[in-house]
């Protein structure tokens, strides 16, 4: 069984489709939490690594796995918090990082949230280094996307991300840094690679569960 780390509902429904689609038979059990974004990006991710502990332990004493941490802000932490919970815990967006890494040196990030730019970037650059690529990093961030997402405008999110990506020039690749727009990738015209973080994610952690993996994508 599958445990998935969420700081939204609408993820819920998005990675059961793409079980559905790719992974037909993987048990997932999904925690949703939404005040840990909220408090991470008032008091910086650090703030919730108990409560992130805490989801960790409720999914190992369900009988996860492993654990797939669908929000960018708090992967860091989650990962971190993996070994004391005795599980692999893989961030969403690691295979996605790796992805744009091998795309090219030049990667720009788009965020909705600013708490999203540092994890995000410092995600790629690891990737850089464990790859020995080169890495130029720099992020844009899509004001006002997020108030859209608040305020249960999903369309509206989604459209204003696929018009931030499509102004990013100088680029290799384009990273989308939040995994609830991944929607946003095909609305772009840019010939550039858009990337998303939920099916290459999803994958890697079917592969931990499996057994074919490890605790992250390599």
């Amino acid at each position: 069984m599958l445990a998935l780390l969420h700081t939204s509902p609408v993820h819920v429904p998005v990675f059961d489709a793409l079980r559905d689609e790719d992974h037909p038979g993987l048990r997932l059990r999904h925690f949703v939490d939404e005040e840990l974004l909220a408090r991470a990006r008032r008091d910086g991710p650090g703030a919730v690594a108990g409560a992130v502990r805490d989801v960790l332990g409720r999914a190992a004493a369900e009988g996860a796995g492993a654990v797939l941490c669908t929000c960018s802000t708090i992967g860091g932490v989650a990962e971190a918090a993996g070994a004391a919970a005795g599980l692999p815990v893989l961030r969403v967006d690691r295979p996605m990082a790796a992805a744009a890494v091998a795309a090219g040196r030049r990667v720009v990030v788009v965020a909705a949230v600013r708490s999203t730019v540092a994890p995000t970037v410092a995600l790629i650059e690891e990737e850089a280094r464990r790859a020995g690529r080169p890495a130029e990093v720099s992020a844009v961030v899509a004001d006002g996307a997020w108030a859209r997402f608040e305020a249960g405008d999903r369309d509206g999110y989604v459209r204003e991300v696929a018009a931030v990506a499509d102004r990013v020039r100088d680029a290799d690749a384009v990273v989308l840094a939040q995994a609830s727009m991944a929607p946003a990738a095909s609305l772009t015209v840019t010939p550039l690679p858009v990337l998303a973080s939920p099916r290459p994610g999803l994958a890697a952690a079917a592969r931990a569960v499996a057994g074919e993996g490890g605790a992250r994508d390599r």
